[in-house]
């Protein structure tokens, strides 16, 4: 019953993460201060994907990268910045959710060995008394042998090769 509406519910986050992160895109053009820090972020990222591309590509590596203009770059930024705090917010539904299942795994395994144990216990008690039916068995199968007689002791009360005394 829960299952569906946690899924319900990282569905509703990772949705409603997209207009935050338009939000703190419009945001982050804006103020001045971050504004120069995310235009170094940007121009370092144009510079290691620049060349990560040209490395695939096999073009030379030493060559010198021009940077983006201040527009290109602040734009470039709000978008890493989106796209890294919905992956962010995905991350962590994600983490949540193998949590959670783990979580549930961890019960279930705890209440297969409490079974488990139970049959074990079961099983002991019914091997005990299987055990003290077999010596009950046994005790009837020796005294139907002697039958009624060697109950009440009448036949052969004495042993053959000892004499009775005359009285």
């Amino acid at each position: 019953m829960v299952l569906p509406f946690v899924k319900l519910g990282t569905l509703v986050l990772k949705t409603l993460s997209k207009p935050f992160a338009a939000k703190i895109k419009q945001q982050a053009g804006k103020h001045p201060k971050f504004r120069q820090i995310i235009v170094d972020i940007a121009q370092a990222n144009h510079r290691f994907t620049t060349t990560l591309q040209r490395r695939i590509y096999g073009h030379a590596t030493d060559v010198e990268i021009r940077p983006l203009n201040e527009e290109k770059a602040v734009q470039a930024a709000v978008d890493l910045i989106g796209d890294v705090f919905i992956f962010s917010v995905a991350g962590a539904a994600l983490i949540f959710e193998v949590q959670r299942s783990a979580r549930s795994e961890a019960r279930k395994e705890e209440q297969r060995k409490q079974e488990l144990e139970a049959m074990r216990q079961r099983d002991e008690e019914l091997a005990k008394e299987v055990s003290f039916l077999r010596q009950k068995i046994e005790e009837m199968e020796q005294h139907r042998t002697r039958g009624l007689a060697g109950i009440l002791n009448f036949s052969n009360p004495q042993p053959e090769n000892t004499k009775t005394p005359n009285l």
